[in-house]
């Protein structure tokens, strides 16, 4: 979804939305019901606990350097192909919830995407359907808005 604003290369070298600590556990990619059952039965190996009404997060364990790693992360990128979370597909975007408002943000800690260039704003008003019925379909992935996060549209509540 991101191709047109951010490389897979730029993206592949990056990876710090694969990797947490312990501040940003938040962060941590939600699987759906229906997306869990796809993984568990094809990549086994790839252990998750429940998180939140509908979803899953992959186990994971944080290393003696106070970091815990996607267990899809290789050296390659990501090892899920088209089976990535919804999160990970739309990162750096955000569906947050700001008030009584569902707000799309542009994660901050993504250094290679400018959330004021056209080709971001573009993107952002072609998914931003696809983001809002995702948050209305699996509310789970609606995470609190955090100060400083940019705003790239919104979405007011009834």
């Amino acid at each position: 979804m991101l191709k047109k604003i951010l490389s897979p290369e730029t993206c592949g070298k990056c990876r710090v939305c694969c990797v947490f600590d312990h501040d940003d556990v938040w962060e941590i990619p939600l699987i759906s019901n229906e997306l869990h059952e796809k993984i568990s039965a094809s990549r086994p190996e790839l252990k998750t606990i429940p998180r939140g009404n509908n979803s899953y997060v992959f186990d994971m364990e944080f290393k003696n350097d106070g970091l815990t790693y996607c267990p899809a992360l290789s050296d390659t990128g990501c090892t899920l192909g088209e089976n990535k979370p919804f999160d990970c597909m739309i990162w750096p975007l955000r569906a947050m919830k700001k008030g009584e408002d569902i707000v799309i943000t542009i994660s901050p800690v993504c250094e290679s995407v400018d959330p004021e260039s056209p080709a971001v704003k573009e993107l952002v008003n072609e998914l931003a359907p696809v983001i809002f019925a995702e948050a209305n379909r699996n509310p789970d992935i609606i995470k609190e808005y955090i100060e400083g996060y940019p705003i790239a549209a919104i979405k007011a509540r009834p």
